[in-house]
């Protein structure tokens, strides 16, 4: 029988990944910043033509712009953090799903047990 099972990709640290997360934040944070400004650029646009409930349009236009103003506050904190992380610090980047065989006699949590994969520089460095 085959079960899907989670597993966690875990990155190590160096200075070209540390490099790679950085900017992949600094992009994440500039498209943050544009969605922001369209959205203000927006409701502008919209509270001229009068053709919407003006305080209704401002409510969910500032709730639209708050949010993404949080995940911009939430990438600067993981960017220092990233700073402050020592080099082959392993973090977790992301999870995957596996089939994984099990059969009957077999030992149920050497089978389920949780996996890990281990990354640096791109290449899969160990399978834990």
């Amino acid at each position: 029988m085959q079960l899907i099972q989670t597993v966690v990709v875990k990155q190590v640290l160096t200075e070209k990944s540390k490099e790679q997360l950085y900017e992949k934040f600094q992009g994440r944070m500039l498209q943050l910043k544009k969605e922001s400004d369209q959205l203000l650029f927006e409701q502008k646009r919209l509270e001229k033509t009068k053709n919407f409930s003006s305080e209704a349009l401002k409510k969910k236009f500032e709730t639209e712009i708050r949010m993404r103003k949080e995940k911009m506050k939430l990438l600067e904190f993981q960017m220092e953090q990233l700073h402050n992380l020592p080099l082959g610090s392993e973090i977790q980047e992301s999870e995957v799903q596996a089939l994984v065989e099990v059969n009957v006699g077999d030992q149920w949590d050497d089978s389920v047990g949780r996996s890990t994969i281990i990354i640096e520089d791109g290449k899969i460095k160990e399978i834990r």
